[in-house]
């Protein structure tokens, strides 16, 4: 198949593209390489800032056209897929369904979907929007609500999800904001983490469950000295993704547990320097609002980190994991977050096995080839 990726989050596309490939498949990636992160791409089609660097981009994805047609399938990473204004949007959108076969939609991040159910049914206990019943107040959050309710990127939000082919939804709380309102066709597919292949034998499991295999590979033991706590802190969204309150609680155990702790922070750092620091790390914390670790924490995961962050029950279940339970879920609360990592700190035995479990966690469920050939297996399938 000829396969279009438009856009990018995380990494999600890029890799894709990877495994896709691998199983013979023709892929061309046409992102902005998510900004600052710089992922990898074949076509660029980052913006500048400012107003002439719209019109600018502008004139390059029209002069693009040609090369945006005749695909087996274009995926579009969100309904602003480009860095263009909603209105301007649905041009491309109306463009790419006429003169390829089938157009895909990810239900991979911030969409009118997300924002709508999660601030008038609240299905999750806590989200980017709500607490309970309440609706969280944060600049962040409202900006948010501002630019996805009753705006332009709604109009063009509900245009793409009833027009397109099929939705892909990566995880557990896009699933259940798309599920309900397309039953269908919304389908819902892990994201994709190439894993490193080379790690230590595993000498025994912990745990009691016995499809946990000795034979299985884990990093190396927690190194005797202290132990390494990595946070990334997002430009802009800090109290919006709860970093400011996971990174309170880290400089708190930190300071609690001075000769056992050390704290690393990265801020906008670009992807190649950001891996750098989190392959010598063996605690992360992120995204204290999810329910389930997204591409930064599988990343980590598959390098064989601690993912401290979001980890409930209810994506286990959607993931058809019944024994793995890697992440250190914590509740979005500063001391539940503080405890948890005391915890880590109190009981460093914990933290091989721990380590083990998520490179076994993203082998079953992320490894990008497996995942590769879900989205093969759905879009033959589509009529």
């Amino acid at each position: 198949m000829r396969i279009l990726l438009v856009g990018e989050y995380s990494n999600v596309h890029a890799t894709l593209a990877e495994g896709l490939r691998m199983l013979g498949h023709e892929v061309t990636v046409m992102s902005n390489g998510d900004f600052w992160k710089d992922y990898p791409r074949d076509i660029n089609v980052a913006r500048i800032p400012g107003k002439a660097g719209g019109i600018r981009l502008m004139l390059r994805l029209l002069a693009l056209l040609p090369s945006m047609r005749g695909y087996d399938v274009v995926q579009l990473i969100n309904p602003m897929f480009f860095e263009l204004k909603a209105e301007r949007l649905g041009f491309f959108y109306r463009w790419l369904r006429r003169h390829n076969r089938h157009v895909v939609l990810g239900g991979f991040g911030m969409d009118w979907y997300w924002v709508n159910t999660c601030v008038t049914d609240k299905p999750l206990r806590y989200s980017d929007f709500n607490i309970g019943s309440e609706l969280r107040t944060d600049e962040e959050a409202m900006k948010e609500r501002r630019d996805w309710l009753h705006t332009a990127k709604e109009r063009l939000n509900k245009m793409i999800a009833a027009d397109c082919d099929a939705i892909v939804t990566g995880l557990y709380e896009y699933h259940v904001c798309y599920a309900p309102c397309f039953p269908q066709k919304t389908h819902f597919i892990p994201f994709p983490v190439r894993q490193a292949t080379t790690a230590p034998v595993r000498q025994a499991a912990t745990t009691s469950s016995q499809a946990l295999r000795p034979s299985e590979t884990v990093p190396p033991q927690t190194p005797s000295g202290k132990l390494r706590i990595f946070i990334g802190i997002s430009k802009g969204r800090s109290a919006y993704k709860g970093t400011d309150i996971m990174l309170r609680a880290a400089q708190a155990i930190a300071g609690r547990y001075a000769d056992r702790v050390e704290l690393r922070m990265a801020e906008g750092l670009p992807f190649a320097v950001y891996q750098q620091l989190l392959d010598s790390s063996d605690v992360l914390l992120d995204q204290l609002y999810s329910y389930t670790p997204a591409m930064n924490a599988l990343l980590a995961m598959s390098k064989g980190l601690v993912v401290v962050g979001g980890g409930e029950e209810e994506q286990y279940e959607l993931m058809g994991e019944p024994e793995l339970r890697p992440i250190v879920n914590v509740l979005p609360d500063y001391e539940h977050v503080c405890e948890a990592l005391e915890q880590l700190v109190l009981h460093p035995e914990r933290v091989p096995e721990l380590k083990w479990q998520g490179m076994e966690y993203i082998r079953r469920h992320h490894d990008y080839l497996k995942v590769a050939r879900q989205y093969e297996d759905l879009y033959a399938a589509l009529p």
